[in-house]
């Protein structure tokens, strides 16, 4: 089996715990207006690669990821979930950490066959970074073209399965930040009974080059990065909801 890759990062620091060997998956459904690799949009580019091959660059560096592993990220990795099973399968065999970086909007629970899929990839996946973009259905419709329903049901069926997740969410002026909005996704957080971590990022405009280059216009055009300081009170935010929650959820 082959998937198409775009790229591959030999030393990834946030893409997971440790050093880490990240392997870009081209494809993806979603348009976020904040999205830094459009390059990776088209599902029918990139470089035809075999588990063995990531693999076998993997183990060149072998030493570096002692405390690390691979993660799988795009685009939207799980538009090739099969190849993705795969090679999280023959890691798994080398005793590789594996992570999986996804929106989880690929997720259908009303399809029982592709739940079928995701439960052969799930025994293989470590752990699982996942993109809540915007908790409000609506607003996530405006961020990314899609609703946010099958990315829920997706961090519900993580933890009903006990696979370990961490929680990404960016935040953006006058999109993502809305307190209100923040704390209720800390009350849905607190229902997820494998979240580990929660990681909130400033919106940055480091992507808008690609934009350039691709001859698209970019969508936030005038829209200012994020400091870390305002990442991290809305941080606070989810937080807040969070812990309002966990009480009722003990009752």
């Amino acid at each position: 089996m082959k998937g198409l890759v775009h790229s591959t990062e030999s030393f990834g620091t946030v893409d997971g715990p440790g050093i880490r060997f990240v392997v870009f998956l081209q494809g993806c459904p979603l348009r976020c207006l904040y999205c830094h690799n459009p390059d990776t949009w088209d599902k029918h580019k990139g470089t035809e690669t075999t588990a063995e091959e990531i693999l076998e660059q993997y183990n060149k560096n072998r030493e570096f990821y002692k405390r690390g592993g691979i993660t799988v990220t795009g685009g939207e990795p799980l538009l090739q979930l099969d190849f993705v099973t795969e090679l999280f399968k023959k890691a798994k065999q080398q005793d590789i950490h594996t992570c999986l970086d996804t929106s989880g909007i690929v997720f259908n629970k009303s399809n029982a066959e592709l739940v079928t899929s995701f439960d052969e990839l799930i025994k293989y996946t470590d752990l699982v970074m996942l993109d809540i973009k915007h908790i409000d259905p609506q607003k996530h419709k405006v961020l990314t073209g899609a609703d946010n329903r099958n990315v829920l049901d997706f961090a519900e069926y993580l933890s009903d399965n006990g696979i370990p997740l961490w929680v990404r969410h960016v935040v953006v002026k006058g999109y993502t930040d809305n307190r209100d909005d923040l704390k209720r996704l800390g009350r849905y957080l607190a229902h997820l009974k494998n979240l580990k971590a929660l990681d909130v990022l400033p919106y940055h405009t480091m992507g808008v080059s690609k934009y350039g280059e691709l001859g698209i216009d970019y969508p936030l055009e005038g829209v200012e990065a994020l400091s870390v300081q305002q990442a991290v009170k809305a941080k606070s935010y989810i937080m807040e909801g969070l812990r309002d929650e966990r009480p009722r959820i003990k009752k």
